[in-house]
């Protein structure tokens, strides 16, 4: 036996280079019985036994087997692999909502606001998800920022003393809707200075949650 067949790839090549005699010789062999059967019957005889029939020659069971055998050295196809499902989530009611499946919006009263109107913003929240779940809405979490270029103006996280958490059940589909006025005067997270009024100008709103923020809302003070 050569070396090749006791090696890992070599076993291949080693059992391809048998399959290809094996299969030169079978191919001998069919070239040689058929020239033999040829010679053997005259002309009358091949004339008479095609006369004998009209429909098309019958296949050589030599031949056929063969091709068979030579079909038979092909590698197989491999087996397509099932691509495994992807699990869905699935949620029990009451359970704390997944961001993923709340939507926070924003949007203003109006436009502009004349001198002493104060801005009216409404922020809110649905749930889009699967079952009813909860979550905490206190303006500390659900936080409501007023901005002017890069000066932070106003926020409803600002001076908040006590308990701040307000746990709510959102049901699927139903929004939680809070409405602020803004008193148009500044806003700071420590509370020991005097407010001071904002000047009039574009104001830009936004709202945020976690990982969710609202669309910007532009109004201007007048």
């Amino acid at each position: 036996m050569d070396s090749d067949a006791m090696r890992g790839d070599g076993g291949d090549v080693y059992w391809r280079r048998r399959m290809s005699v094996l299969v030169g010789v079978l191919v001998v062999v069919a070239v040689v019985a058929w020239a033999c059967s040829s010679g053997s019957g005259g002309p009358q005889q091949r004339s008479s036994a095609q006369t004998a029939t009209s429909g098309p020659p019958a296949a050589d069971p030599l031949l056929a087997g063969l091709r068979t055998l030579a079909l038979g050295t092909a590698s197989p196809t491999p087996t397509a692999t099932k691509a495994t499902p992807t699990p869905t989530k699935v949620s029990r009611p009451g359970a704390p909502c997944d961001h993923t499946d709340l939507v926070l919006s924003l949007k203003g009263r109006q436009d502009v606001y004349p001198a002493g109107a104060l801005p009216n913003l409404m922020a809110t929240l649905v749930n889009t998800g699967p079952v009813m779940c909860t979550t905490d809405v206190g303006p500390r979490t659900m936080e409501i920022r007023i901005t002017s270029g890069e000066d932070r103006i106003w926020s409803t996280s600002d001076c908040v003393s006590g308990d701040t958490s307000s746990v709510e059940r959102l049901e699927r589909g139903i929004p939680y809707v809070r409405s602020v006025d803004w008193d148009r005067k500044r806003s700071r997270t420590d509370c020991t200075t005097g407010r001071v009024t904002a000047l009039p100008g574009t104001y830009v709103a936004v709202a945020r949650m976690g990982k969710l923020k609202s669309p910007l809302v532009v109004f201007h003070l007048r």
